[in-house]
């Protein structure tokens, strides 16, 4: 595992974005994102004081324009399974490479095709955190499983994965299959925006107000996709998140895996922290490999 992590951060120091092998990044709403008015010029914020794993995080804000850009692994490897990757960065800024380039180069080495989603933040003044982001993240797996066949990708295995906010929104899009939360664009709002798996990785908000119980926003049911969850027990403002969603999810009797660690804290991607919760890569390999999306 350590090995593995030295490389990526090798890939990720050596290799400019422009030499992935990518398709030009595609805007989620040609005609300008429901609601949009007008915004700020976007912004990247890069803290140098701010490090995990003894580098830097690339800080994105001011989103108003929502994207997406496919990264394709080596033809060789690639297995016909995409991944909607939603960085975190609690719907105010996105961890724009802690939680996504860096995932996508992960994803590729697994023969995934990687599809980072930048949405909608801050969060918009007057609308519940997740509204926005919300249409943008149902546009995107819709998008995506509409064209399946120029990404040479099987249309039932199409996941999605996030982390903190980002979890969160993946856990909204995984329970809102039939409904989208903005009006019809074109053919692509015609497809199901609904993930086949999902991957929700140290999830914020998802706990209600008391313990145990669940988000009023999120409604879970046997349509909800598998999902498997990462945490760490002392990642103290999140983890009654992970523990909520997994109850609710063996309730609804959706299949469900989660590994919890001891020790690992919170915002950490794929990096080094010197933790036990740094092997969560494999595991979610390996549950990968169980549900037959990657050989």
């Amino acid at each position: 595992m350590k090995q593995r992590l030295f490389i990526l951060l090798i890939i990720m120091n050596v290799v400019s974005m422009n030499a992935f092998s990518q398709d030009e990044t595609i805007r989620l709403f040609p005609g300008g994102a429901p609601g949009e008015k007008g915004a700020l010029p976007e912004e990247s914020i890069n803290v140098t004081g701010n490090k995990v794993g003894g580098e830097i995080v690339q800080r994105i804000s001011n989103v108003s324009d929502p994207m997406i850009t496919v990264y394709h692994p080596v033809q060789e490897l690639a297995c016909g399974t995409a991944m909607i990757v939603c960085p975190g960065g609690g719907y105010n800024i996105l961890a724009y490479d802690l939680e996504g380039t860096e995932i996508c180069v992960w994803l590729n080495d697994m023969g995934i095709t990687a599809v980072l989603l930048k949405y909608r933040v801050p969060r918009r003044e007057g609308l519940e955190k997740h509204v926005a982001p919300l249409q943008d993240a149902q546009r995107a797996v819709g998008y995506v499983r509409a064209h399946a066949g120029t990404l040479n990708i099987h249309p039932d295995r199409i996941g999605i994965m996030g982390f903190s906010a980002g979890a969160h929104l993946s856990a909204m899009v995984c329970n809102h299959p039939q409904e989208h939360t903005y009006p019809a664009i074109d053919d692509c709002d015609n497809f199901s925006s609904r993930p086949n798996f999902c991957l929700l990785v140290y999830p914020a908000y998802l706990s209600g107000e008391t313990v145990g119980a669940l988000s009023p926003d999120l409604k879970i049911s046997a349509r909800t996709p598998p999902t498997m969850l990462i945490q760490a027990e002392d990642d103290k403002s999140h983890i009654n998140s992970s523990l909520s969603y997994y109850y609710a999810l063996k309730e609804a009797g959706v299949p469900a895996t989660m590994h919890l660690y001891s020790r690992g804290g919170h915002g950490y991607g794929l990096r080094d922290t010197k933790t036990e919760v740094n092997e969560w890569p494999e595991r979610a390999e390996y549950w990968l490999r169980s549900m037959g999306v990657i050989e």
